[in-house]
């Protein structure tokens, strides 16, 4: 079975206010998200970390979203927060999926894509290829070079372990007192290799205000 962790401990800092709870063409983004996991066949549970002024409004939530069987406080850094609910996810859980709540956008199709092949490789993190054209600036914001995209991709989630690897990463990440962005970082901690599986519909994050505007527009 597959347990999805959903990070919804973050401060907002950059957004000015909670954009977890922030309208999303008139649904919360976090709900939005939840809903993704709960509408997908191959998620079995969901366990939501949080800050407390979330824990309480998803609280109010778990009526409509039977799959959702824990809302657990968050850590002081994201890779604690993970580590967290990775101890709440059932014992019968043998794929571990860790999706950011700030992306609601994300599709039960591509969901499932992720889980079946980390069933077959045993780590895996959603991505999409670079096509943008990247230059690097000085200090003054000046360009002073082209770089290579080929081979670039960026990181989306949910990023899908099996959770024997994802636990003995994080037991080491925790050990080591390292500091890990994602799941990906994690799991090379310890010398392990993650595949990337391309998605090809919109997975933006919401990160500033503008955001909100963008994903509404894909909703249209």
């Amino acid at each position: 079975m597959t347990s999805a962790i959903i990070v919804a401990a973050g401060s907002s800092r950059r957004m000015g206010f909670n954009k977890l709870l922030a309208p999303l063409a008139g649904v919360p983004v976090l709900r939005r998200t939840l809903g993704q996991f709960q509408a997908c066949a191959d998620v079995a549970e969901i366990i939501v970390v949080a800050g407390d002024e979330v824990r309480e409004v998803v609280e109010g939530w778990k009526a409509s979203l039977p799959k959702l069987v824990a809302v657990i406080p968050g850590g002081a850094e994201r890779h604690l927060s993970v580590w967290a609910g990775i101890q709440a996810c059932a014992g019968a859980a043998d794929i571990i999926a860790v999706h950011d709540g700030a992306r609601p956008l994300i599709s039960t199709m591509q969901i499932s894509k992720c889980i079946t092949a980390a069933q077959a490789s045993g780590s895996v993190a959603c991505a999409r290829p670079m096509t943008e054209t990247l230059k690097r600036a000085d200090a003054q914001g000046r360009i002073t070079d082209s770089l290579d995209r080929t081979g670039v991709w960026v990181m989306e989630t949910p990023q899908v372990f099996q959770r024997d690897l994802l636990i003995t990463a994080y037991e080491a990440v925790i050990r080591d007192g390292a500091l890990v962005t994602d799941e990906v970082s994690a799991v090379q901690h310890v010398g392990e290799v993650v595949t990337v599986v391309e998605n090809t519909s919109p997975n933006p994050k919401i990160t500033f205000p503008a955001d909100l505007n963008l994903a509404e527009r894909f909703l249209l």
